[in-house]
This record gives C-alpha cells, sequence and structure tokens, in this order.
C-alpha cells in the first residue's frame, strides 16, 4: 500500500470536495430547470386563465354598470312606497282612533238611555205594585177579620179544662194530641 502522507490526503480530500461540489452544481442545474418549466407551465396555466376569465370580467362589468342605475331606481322606488305606505298608516290608524271614540261615545249615549228606559220601568213596576198591593193587603186584611168574626160565631161556647190525675189542666181537644 501506497504511503499516506498529508499532501495525498489533502489531495483526496480536495478530489472529493471537487466531485461533491461538481454534483451539488449538477443538482442545483437539474433542479433549477425543473423550477424554470414548472414556473413555464404556471405560467401558461395563468395565462390560459386570464384569457378565459377576462371576457367574463368585462361583461360582468359591463352587467353591472347596465343594472345598477336600474337597481338605484328599483330601490328609490321602494323607499317611496315604503314612505307613502308609512302615511297611509298613520291616517288609517288616526281614523280608527276617531272611529273608536265615535263608538265608544255612542255605546255610552245607548247604555244611558237604556238605563234611564230600564229605571223608569222599575218604578213604574214599583208605582203599579204599590197601587194594586196596598189595596189587595187592606182587602185581605178585612177578609181576615170577617172570617175570625164568623168563626168565633160559629164556635159556640168555650170548653172547660179538665183535670188529670196528676193535677194538669187538659182541654177535650187536646186529649188525642
Amino acid at each position: 500500500m501506497p504511503k499516506l502522507d498529508n499532501d495525498t490526503v489533502l489531495l483526496a480530500f480536495v478530489g472529493v470536495t471537487a466531485a461533491a461540489f461538481v454534483l451539488q452544481t449538477i443538482i442545483l442545474l437539474a433542479i433549477f430547470v425543473a423550477v424554470r418549466k414548472a414556473a413555464k407551465g404556471v405560467k401558461d396555466e395563468i395565462e390560459d386563465l386570464r384569457s378565459s376569465m377576462m371576457p367574463i370580467i368585462y361583461n360582468s362589468r359591463d352587467l353591472f354598470s347596465r343594472i345598477a342605475p336600474k337597481v338605484e331606481s328599483a330601490v328609490d322606488d321602494l323607499s317611496a312606497i315604503a314612505q307613502g305606505l308609512r302615511a297611509q298608516t298613520a291616517e288609517v290608524q288616526i281614523s280608527a282612533i276617531e272611529i273608536m271614540d265615535k263608538l265608544r261615545r255612542q255605546t255610552s249615549r245607548v247604555d244611558h238611555m237604556f238605563t234611564t228606559v230600564l229605571d223608569a220601568v222599575d218604578r213604574a213596576g214599583g208605582f203599579v205594585a204599590e197601587t194594586v198591593s196596598r189595596p189587595v193587603r187592606q182587602i185581605s186584611g178585612l177578609l181576615a177579620s170577617m172570617k175570625a168574626i164568623i168563626e168565633s160565631l160559629r164556635a159556640g161556647p168555650p170548653i172547660e179544662p179538665r183535670r188529670t190525675h196528676s193535677g194538669e189542666d187538659v182541654l177535650d181537644k187536646d186529649i188525642f194530641v
């Protein structure tokens, strides 16, 4: 085996380092070529995408520029309709309040009229009842007194009480009680 001295070892290290450097350069060059190819492919794809999307964007912009005034007009019309509806709603609410007030007043008047009529009917009924019942009571009292007089005249002499064995007074009519 040959003798390994410092110069030989250094020369071997320099050779290995040079070979590694050349290999690294080749790998980096291959990566550069692959990245360049990929970038060119991406660029082509972006161009294709741009060429297909740009007409859509331009058409959308034209469409929005044509529609925008119509949308603004429709929004203005809706705003005017909403304001008109608010005004009409306020008028209807005021009318409803007036109608309810009038209805409340009429109801109060009708209630007062019915109350007055019913009070008059009650007073008239009381007057008729008093007018009719007073003579009826007087006649009834007269008839009751006549009946009592007739019964007392028909009854005959008074019954005398008898004495029992215990010394109590008993009337004949109380025997069967």
